[in-house]
């Protein structure tokens, strides 16, 4: 199988930017962390693969986190993602399964729900960090993360977004794609480029017949069109550790450090996004005692 990975392009001349995505083994790691059912997987790796190819139009140490909180059955699915092609994710009510749609496909938009936001914070290493948010429109996650361009960003864009999953509930395939009208766009590319949207065949099942994300935006875009910059590897990867956990349990304060050390003789904290558990013993948090006396 195939690693992932991200292209990113330029086609018709620079007045289109351009980013493609096969996500299937990190969205594959998600599922096996957080144990998602099917329904559940689809909302999980849709946006995941959306974040990491905004991500992917960071720069240096620069990250996002996406939440997506549509009110329903799943709760909120967080992932975060840095320039580096990194990404994790987390939903909160992992086995969450409905039947199929109408179009029998899995009902991410009854799962997702259809009345919260979207909300994307970028931290590009300044003191503040940019944080847009536009109401969910479809729940179906594609349109959702169309108009949040189109809302919060003003970047008049196309995202695609698909992930199919196996009868065992292992990820058969995931991908997407995010195409971008630059600024000053010539009108007869715009509308070039929306038919070819419009009539293209489904995400899913083009990452499904196995194109790669060359193949995927030359398929939409026209092989003649596209300039191909460059390519960044994708994997599930989170940045938890037991130190940072410690330091987490240092901020709670010493009346509730030494209510651990009393009650359950030390400590455990599990990660949101990668379930990842550690352990503290009673000599570290009588340590962190320690440390906030010598202040």
């Amino acid at each position: 199988m195939t690693q992932d990975y991200i292209v990113k392009a330029l086609a018709f001349d620079g007045d289109i930017r351009a980013y493609a995505a096969v996500t299937t083994h990190a969205v594959q790691e998600g599922q096996t962390r957080h144990y998602t059912w099917p329904t559940a997987s689809a909302a999980l790796g849709r946006t995941m693969t959306a974040t990491v190819m905004m991500g992917a139009m960071l720069k240096g140490d620069q990250k996002l986190t996406v939440t997506v909180d549509g009110q329903g059955p799943i709760g909120r699915i967080v992932a975060d993602a840095n320039a580096k092609g990194d990404v994790r994710a987390y939903v909160t009510n992992p086995q969450t399964h409905f039947p199929l749609n109408d179009q029998g496909k899995l009902d991410v938009k009854r799962a997702v729900g259809t009345n919260g936001t979207l909300t994307v914070v970028k931290d590009v290493g300044m003191k503040d960090y940019f944080s847009g948010s536009s109401p969910i429109v479809s729940g179906e996650l594609g349109e959702d993360f169309t108009y949040y361009y189109a809302t919060s960003e003003q970047v008049p864009s196309s995202v695609g977004l698909g992930v199919l999953v196996n009868p065992d509930n292992s990820i058969k395939a995931a991908g997407g794609f995010i195409i971008q009208v630059m600024p000053n766009a010539k009108e007869e590319t715009i509308e070039k480029v929306e038919q070819a949207i419009t009539h293209m065949t489904p995400v899913s099942q083009l990452i499904d017949q196995g194109l790669s994300p060359e193949e995927l935006l030359t398929e939409i875009l026209g092989k003649e069109h596209v300039k191909f910059l460059e390519t960044v590897p994708v994997k599930f990867e989170c940045n938890c550790s037991h130190e940072k956990f410690l330091n987490a349990i240092k901020g709670l304060g010493e009346a509730e450090i030494q209510s651990m050390i009393d009650e359950d003789h030390g400590a455990e904290a599990e990660c949101h996004f990668c379930r990842t558990k550690y352990h503290y013993s009673e000599a570290e948090l009588k340590g962190l005692i320690e440390e906030l006396h010598a202040k």
